[in-house]
């Protein structure tokens, strides 16, 4: 596995992901490792909007009710690809075992996801700064964020390139975090049972 090939692909990835869907909505194309993180992404893509959907205080309560179970189901998804992704990088990285190297807190799927949201925040923060109804003031507070959002999508790229490779190196392992959700589970969230 190619490490800074891969990151380099995840990132262009999730960036030409959400034009594409933006003109064409939500079609998945990719194969292999990144078809999992294809997923998580349109996961997150379809989270964001519908986010944004619920926070409308014109539609009405049935409205939000749906945008709630819509944001559940993203969200259980999202975790699920998460997982999938951590997964498919175990079996193929073989990572050494706790006891002999330091463990990563965060996974790489964790990363991943977290780079689909920057790669999200990017894009919305980049919008806000082509806006002609709003004023200088706002384009500029949202330039300055557009900044900050592309350096953490660069610092981050860059962690989780060095955990891969440390993973391959046997120098640096993780553990794959199951996330054990319980609010969608009838049998575990005390709401539902």
């Amino acid at each position: 596995m190619n490490c800074p090939n891969q990151v380099s692909n995840i990132a262009t990835l999730h960036r030409q992901s959400i034009i594409n869907w933006k003109q064409t909505d939500v079609k998945l194309k990719q194969s292999g490792f990144l078809h999992i993180v294809e997923e998580n992404h349109a996961f997150n893509y379809q989270l964001w909007h519908t986010e944004d959907r619920a926070r409308r205080d014109d539609l009405g309560f049935e409205a939000i009710y749906h945008a709630k179970r819509s944001i559940d189901h993203y969200n259980q998804q999202r975790n699920n690809r998460m997982e999938a992704m951590d997964e498919w990088l175990f079996v193929t990285l073989k990572p050494a075992d706790p006891t002999q190297c330091p463990v990563h807190s965060e996974t790489p799927g964790m990363m991943i996801d977290r780079l689909s949201i920057l790669a999200l925040k990017a894009y919305h923060m980049a919008l806000q700064v082509e806006r002609h109804d709003v004023d200088d003031t706002h384009r500029a507070s949202c330039s300055q964020k557009v900044r900050v959002i592309h350096a953490q999508q660069q610092q981050l790229q860059t962690c989780l390139q060095q955990l891969l490779e440390d993973t391959q190196l046997k120098t640096r392992t993780f553990r794959i975090y199951h996330q054990f959700k319980m609010y969608n589970d009838p049998t575990l969230n005390p709401e539902l049972y």
